[in-house]
């Protein structure tokens, strides 16, 4: 699913809601996520998921073109951890 088919999704069951509103709710929703994992927090949601950062190091890498190493700096990468209701719906 991407974001479009989000937003269609909620407004078909929502009919109350103008699809301009559903979009201002989920974007506001992944722009709260995005702040808070940028500020260094965690976002968790009860029975879907965790989402955090991960520290990544600095590492040498390659150019796949001329194969010459060049130097990768460290970075926070996002991280997802899913639930316990989550996996167990999955592996149902």
């Amino acid at each position: 699913m991407i974001r479009s088919e989000l937003i269609q999704t909620l407004a078909r069951d929502n009919p109350e809601l103008r699809p301009e509103e559903v979009e201002a709710v989920v974007t506001t929703f992944f722009d709260a996520i995005a702040d808070r994992l940028a500020d260094g927090g965690r976002v968790e949601l009860r029975g879907f998921g965790a989402f955090s950062t991960r520290e990544r190091s600095a590492r040498a890498g390659r150019n796949p073109r001329t194969g010459e190493t060049v130097e990768v700096p460290g970075k926070r990468v996002p991280y997802f951890k899913a639930g316990k209701e989550m996996r167990e719906r999955l592996n149902d």
